[in-house]
């Protein structure tokens, strides 16, 4: 598929656009690794598109005493792929994360 070709006054707006998306899933990650959210509070915000489009492996390494290697396990153990982002996620999928994480 082509890439459409944008103005350069269409193209700075949607730069403007992705950066602020970054940023905006960048503080929710800072949040859930300070503690100020918790992964259950993440998920009742679905249906935001900030955290609708973030990774659910990049969120689980965000939380506390998880790195790389445990949050590719446990997402491995519940069957989950770990390109799946929190929208993508299914109702069981949701509640195994929940049983697991708290």
């Amino acid at each position: 598929m082509a890439l459409p070709q944008l103005s350069d006054e269409a193209r700075k707006e949607a730069l403007k656009k992705a950066a602020a998306a970054r940023s905006a899933r960048a503080a929710l990650r800072a949040k859930v690794k300070s503690g100020e959210l918790s992964f259950a509070d993440v998920l009742a915000k679905a249906g935001d598109p900030v955290v609708d489009k973030i990774k659910v492996v990049t969120l689980i390494e965000s939380l506390p005493g998880y790195g790389k290697a445990k949050a590719a396990k446990l997402l491995a153990d519940l069957d989950i792929s770990d390109t799946r982002r929190v929208k993508g996620l299914g109702e069981k999928q949701k509640a195994a994360l929940l049983e697991r994480l708290g």
